[in-house]
């Protein structure tokens, strides 16, 4: 089925390509098969090839290319990763969180010395919609796009304790009633170790101006740096980080998230 797909079929659009998502412009479909494939994590080029069942010959020419452009970057263990251009073409896009999001995000980025994250909720998974990345030394990167479950991490317990009106589901249960009600009572979260092994990160809540939850602000970084309680020293930081993100966004009527 795959390899239809993928070496014999060229750029020839089927007669149902529109029904079935695809454009019928064959090289572009493929690119965007590799983007969404590198958005839900980290590739390898095997890994690449195997989720896109694209020709390895295809799945290579093609990322690289995508990497030419900036669309695709690759990490230290050699992954194709989002590019940053991504993230550069997403801010470009006239979306009023972003906007009010990108000076307070910078901001928790200096004053705090690590990565700022922005997540929004999309279904079971978070997605980050933002970031300002430390700019030298050890640090840990979230491409803007990436998509990440709703398991484990601070940002995911923030988008779960204030998830009213959202039906229940399997992610809420990584995180017992008692967590999520204390990350609410408490107004932040903070993970250690538990999305990634040797990260810890702090996120607090960003509310519209209806008081509905739109997203959670985070800071992440090494756990030699942020310690084994990141908020007892952050909390205060993405706590009023977040009410500036969410007041900018009071003043202005929000575009409701996708």
């Amino acid at each position: 089925m795959g390899q239809h797909s993928g070496a014999g079929s060229g750029d020839a659009a089927g007669p149902d390509s529109g029904a079935s998502g695809r454009s019928g412009i064959g090289v572009l479909d493929k690119a965007m098969d590799i983007l969404n494939a590198v958005a839900v994590e980290p590739r390898a080029l095997a890994d690449l090839v195997g989720a896109t069942d694209l020709p390895r010959a295809t799945a290579h020419r093609l990322a690289v290319a995508l990497e030419v452009h900036g669309l695709l970057s690759r990490d230290t263990e050699g992954r194709f990763t989002l590019g940053r251009r991504v993230g550069e073409l997403a801010a470009a896009l006239p979306d009023p969180l972003l906007s009010a999001a990108a000076p307070v995000l910078a901001w928790i980025r200096d004053e705090c010395g690590e990565s700022a994250q922005l997540y929004r909720r999309d279904g079971n998974s978070r997605v980050c919609v933002a970031a300002a990345e430390r700019a030298t030394g050890l640090r840990t990167t979230v491409p803007v796009g990436a998509r990440l479950p709703l398991t484990a991490g601070s940002g995911a317990q923030v988008l779960l304790a204030w998830a009213d009106g959202h039906p229940a589901d399997e992610s809420r249960t990584r995180f017992s009633a008692r967590t999520l009600a204390e990350v609410r009572r408490r107004g932040w979260a903070q993970s250690v170790g538990q999305r990634e092994a040797g990260v810890a990160s702090v996120s607090a809540p960003v509310f519209d101006a209806s008081g509905a939850l739109v997203a959670a602000v985070s800071v992440s970084g090494p756990i030699e740096r942020l310690g084994r309680d990141p908020g007892a020293r952050l909390a205060p930081v993405l706590g009023r980080a977040a009410r500036r993100i969410s007041a900018a966004l009071a003043a202005r009527p929000a575009r409701r998230a996708r």
